[in-house]
Parts: C-alpha cells; sequence; structure tokens
C-alpha cells in the first residue's frame, strides 16, 4: 500500500439516481440517490484497492455538491483538488435499468460545475510528483472544461507521466458524432493507455471486426497509445499491446503471429444488479495492477475481477470492492464475467 498521493485523476462527480424499477425513465416514480460520474468512481476504486489518489473535480455550492465532498471524504480523498463552484450547479444523471441490468443515462449538465474546471490549475510541481494521470471523456464535451482537461494531459505527457484515457461516450452531452470523434481523438495523441469498449472505439473512427482488431487499429492509426484495453461486458476484455508498450515482453499468455500483442480474460460470473462504474472499476483495477508491476495479462484478470465484483451492488461508487475482497474472489473462482 502507497501512502503519497501518486496518482492524479480528474474529472467530473455528480449525482447518479438509480431507478426502483427496470423500464423507460418516464415509468419510474422513484429513485435511490448515489454518488456518481466515472472519474470520481475510478478515484475512488483506487482509494479501496490501492491508496487513496488526488481527485481534481469541480460541484456546485449546493446541496448536492455538499454531498458529493462527504461522500468522496468518506472514501478517504482528499480535498486538494475540490472545487466549489459558486454560480453553478451539481450535474445529476438519472439511470434507467433493462432486465439485464444495463443502463442507460438522462443528464442535467447543461453549464454545471464540472463544465467549469479551468486551465492551469494543477501546477507544474505537481505534475513532476506524479507517476499517472487519469481522465475521462465527459469533461471533453464542453468548454472551459475541454481545454482544462487537454492542458492537463499534453502537460502530463510532455513532463513524461503515463497517462491513462477512457473516452465514456455519452453522445447526449457532445455537439456531434463529429465533434466527439475530433476530441477524443487529440485526447489519444497525450495518451498512454487507453480504456474503451469496442462501440465507443468505432464511434472515434477506428476499424476491426473483433475487439483485439479495433485495439490494434487504435495503435495503428492514433499517435499516443501503446495499450489498449478493450471492454467486452459479459464477454470480459482485451489487452492490446504495441511494440512500444513498458509491457511488450511478457511471455507466452499473449497470442504472438504478429504486432501487436494481444491478451484476453473471459472476466468472471457473477449475478448481476447494476453495472454502472463496471468500467470505472475495471480502469481502477489496471491501474492498480500495472503499478504494482503486474503483467498485461495478470492485470487483465485482476481488472474483470474487480468489474466484475462492482456490478454485484448498486451504484458504482457504492459498490467498490477492496482488496481483501477482490483477493478471496479471485481465490474462490475463475471463469466468465463483466468488465464494463
Amino acid at each position: 500500500m502507497r501512502t503519497a498521493p501518486s496518482v492524479l485523476v480528474a474529472g467530473e462527480t455528480l449525482v447518479d439516481f438509480l431507478p426502483a424499477q427496470t423500464g423507460p425513465l418516464e415509468d419510474v416514480d422513484q429513485f435511490d440517490r448515489r454518488p456518481g460520474g466515472a472519474p470520481a468512481n475510478v478515484a475512488v476504486g483506487l482509494a479501496h484497492l490501492d491508496s487513496p489518489p488526488l481527485f481534481w473535480t469541480r460541484v456546485g455550492d449546493d446541496p448536492f455538491g455538499h454531498f458529493l465532498a462527504a461522500t468522496l471524504a468518506d472514501h478517504g480523498l482528499s480535498d486538494r483538488y475540490l472545487e466549489f463552484d459558486p454560480d453553478a450547479k451539481t450535474t445529476l444523471a438519472f439511470v434507467t435499468h433493462d432486465d439485464t441490468g444495463d443502463r442507460e443515462f438522462t443528464f442535467y449538465r447543461d453549464g454545471t460545475a464540472d463544465t467549469r474546471l479551468e486551465p492551469g490549475r494543477i501546477d507544474d510541481e505537481t505534475l513532476a510528483a506524479l507517476e499517472w494521470v487519469h481522465v475521462g471523456g465527459v469533461t471533453l464535451s464542453s468548454e472551459p472544461a475541454r481545454m482544462a482537461t487537454l492542458d492537463l494531459i499534453e502537460r502530463a505527457a510532455d513532463a513524461g507521466c503515463p497517462v491513462s484515457f477512457d473516452p465514456n461516450a455519452r453522445l447526449e452531452l457532445w455537439e456531434s458524432p463529429e465533434t466527439f470523434r475530433r476530441v477524443c481523438r487529440a485526447a489519444l495523441t497525450a495518451t498512454d493507455v487507453c480504456k474503451a469498449t469496442a462501440r465507443e472505439l468505432e464511434l472515434l473512427g477506428f476499424e476491426g471486426e473483433t475487439a483485439a482488431r479495433l485495439g490494434a487499429d487504435v495503435l495503428a492509426q492514433a499517435a499516443g497509445p501503446h495499450t489498449v484495453f478493450v471492454t467486452r461486458g459479459s464477454e470480459g476484455a482485451v489487452a492490446v499491446v504495441g511494440a512500444n508498450s513498458p509491457w511488450a515482453e511478457e511471455g507466452p499468455d499473449y497470442k504472438h503471429g504478429s504486432a501487436p500483442l494481444v491478451a484476453e480474460n473471459a472476466g468472471d460470473e457473477v449475478d448481476t444488479v447494476d453495472t454502472t462504474g463496471a468500467g470505472d472499476a475495471f480502469v481502477a483495477g489496471v491501474i492498480v495492477a500495472l503499478r504494482d508491476g503486474q503483467s498485461v495479462t495478470e492485470a487483465l484478470g485482476f481488472a474483470c475481477s474487480v468489474a466484475a465484483l462492482t456490478t454485484t451492488g448498486r451504484g458504482g461508487m457504492t459498490a467498490m470492492p477492496d482488496r481483501e475482497t477482490v483477493a478471496r474472489f479471485r481465490d474462490e473462482r475463475s471463469g466468465d464475467g463483466d468488465c464494463g
């Protein structure tokens, strides 16, 4: 376990309203308030699995914002880079579930606090001391948070700090699919490790009949990433590793034949309650495992287990497991599951 924060996560913190029943939003009459936001989930996941990272986020100076601030503190996160916006509200998201536990989101995010992150908040001295920076795609959808996020990862890359990026496609937040593609492709140029679903990679203009081929196309087309994790929900996940990756030479678990190298994991079978936050849990698992010196194959298995466990409870943040829970779970079984 590490004590000094050496990871920075940046992005939105919001309130998820989870439905009391399955079905369309107009048919739901009761909701359960839960803390959320993909980067916030990643930050809490890191705090549970390893040690609390630094977390740069912005919420409204309103009851929802103070609820989120208290929740982050309860999970051990520092308020060093927690900003309260006196002139903007906290983002809200209403979630709907189908019969399989999969979900859709309806956002209330027009001019809210997390859209108002500003460049330069993280100083060069802080960046120089970091060993990893992670961001997501939601803050790229609006200015000035878009500029702030791009500024952060470009400066981190210039400082030699590894950057991971999850495009987290929520097209209803974007001006157009073309803008989503253009801005996220720009973010990839400052990215070392990309985590995405196959659909997200297709929206970004990458091609391939399989998750592995999509990941390989990212390495071929995008100037930045050397490692790509493609999550496949209940079918697990794939890692695609370029020749310039620190994890390029890792032995027989990879499918050799032609570069890049590919590792696969089928996941772990669980009784799914809610898939909210599974992908964020996967990201936290990847960051922890890779920073611990595990191979990509080992990191893939660990991250899939973290993600699967998260789906067994309601709400992405509140269902995040700790390392001991993951270790027991992995000791007890191996198999198939949901990696987000």
